[in-house]
């Protein structure tokens, strides 16, 4: 398979670099061009602060180009550039990425601005791969979502069938969330940090019912959603409380879990990993952040290994009667819920052969 010629649209947050070590050895998309604010326009790429945990991978040698440029666009297609990976603030995502599927490049987003927008498909490939039939032939356009939702969505998704009720959800949601500023933030990281977090639950909430929903209906149980930030680096996790319809068992819980798998399409993608969700007896946060669906590591190297960090963890699943539920979830914020998920949300779409 041909490696297509890609821009990452972001050079020095966090989400922009975790695309970059994600594509730097990417067998469908090649990474030729990163674009990023004025600021770093005219850098060369190595001369960017790395700002993640792992190593600087040996990136390609390109200069940062100028994203507010009134020629950007231009600038890419004569790159001939194909897709582009949008790991930007909503603000500056809002014209830009029309602008580039208008242009003929598929824009796969990370930013929340166009989620829910029409003839903008909102997708968790292994909960909604069929709202990806709303791709535009003529200004591509998918968004990946809020990071939140991964490990509320991916395990309540398996339930569905005994008919979801009421979803009570709290999360406790790492510091990278907010940016690579908190990370170099002492009080933060020793534990004084605000708790709020303006607008996510709202966001969570409304994403959660899309997905769950079809194309044109969002899904119509109860959900409320409590969303704060904690003094830790990585990994959001989510205590969930779930009324059913009808009964279940747990072993019935344990067997949809256990079972939850992606569509062929899907699975033959290189950052789909083996499993959706990881079940586990307890979620222990140290631990437990880079699975791959089959086995955890403390030593992961996301440039080389694409699985790792794209599943959910799920665990301390409890059966309070008949027909209430209450388990937690636990996945990587920047990796499956944000690079790594929007990639993946690319790969569907080549697999699907949605995109040449």
């Amino acid at each position: 398979m041909r490696r297509r010629p890609s821009v990452v649209l972001g050079s020095s947050g966090l989400v922009g670099q975790r695309m970059q070590q994600r594509l730097v050895n990417h067998p469908w998309f090649e990474m030729i061009a990163v674009c990023g604010s004025s600021k770093r326009a005219g850098t060369t790429l190595d001369a960017v602060e790395w700002r993640l945990e792992e190593q600087r991978p040996s990136l390609p040698n390109l200069t940062v180009l100028d994203l507010a440029a009134d020629d950007v666009v231009e600038t890419l297609l004569e790159l001939k550039v194909e897709v582009a990976f949008s790991c930007i603030p909503s603000e500056i995502a809002e014209s830009i990425e029309p602008r580039l599927a208008k242009a003929g490049i598929a824009v796969f987003s990370n930013a929340s601005f166009h989620r829910r927008k029409p003839d903008v498909p909102l997708v968790i490939p292994d909960i909604n791969p069929e709202h990806l039939d709303e791709l535009s032939d003529v200004s591509p356009m998918a968004c990946a979502t809020n990071c939140t939702l991964l490990p509320l969505a991916v395990p309540l998704f398996t339930l569905k069938h005994f008919g979801i009720k009421r979803v009570v959800m709290r999360s406790e949601q790492a510091l990278s969330g907010a940016g690579w500023q908190l990370l170099h933030d002492n009080d933060a990281l020793r534990g004084n940090v605000n708790p709020e977090i303006p607008g996510e639950a709202v966001k969570t909430r409304a994403e959660l019912l899309h997905v769950f929903g079809t194309t044109t209906q969002p899904a119509n149980f109860e959900a409320d959603i409590t969303c704060q930030r904690v003094a830790r680096r990585d990994g959001h996790q989510v205590f969930v409380e779930v009324e059913f319809r009808n009964d279940l068992t747990r072993q019935e819980v344990l067997r949809a879990f256990a079972g939850h798998r992606f569509s062929a399409a899907v699975q033959a993608c290189p950052s789909a990993p083996f499993t959706p969700l990881h079940v586990v007896e307890s979620i222990d946060i140290d631990e437990h952040l880079w699975t791959d669906g089959s086995k955890f590591t403390n030593r992961p190297n996301p440039s080389t290994d694409l699985r790792t960090g794209m599943a959910v963890v799920v665990g301390d699943i409890e059966l309070v009667d008949a027909r209430r539920l209450k388990f937690s979830g636990y996945s990587h914020n920047t990796v499956r819920g944000a690079a790594g998920g929007t990639l993946l949300l690319a790969e569907q779409a080549v697999s699907e052969g949605r995109i040449e």
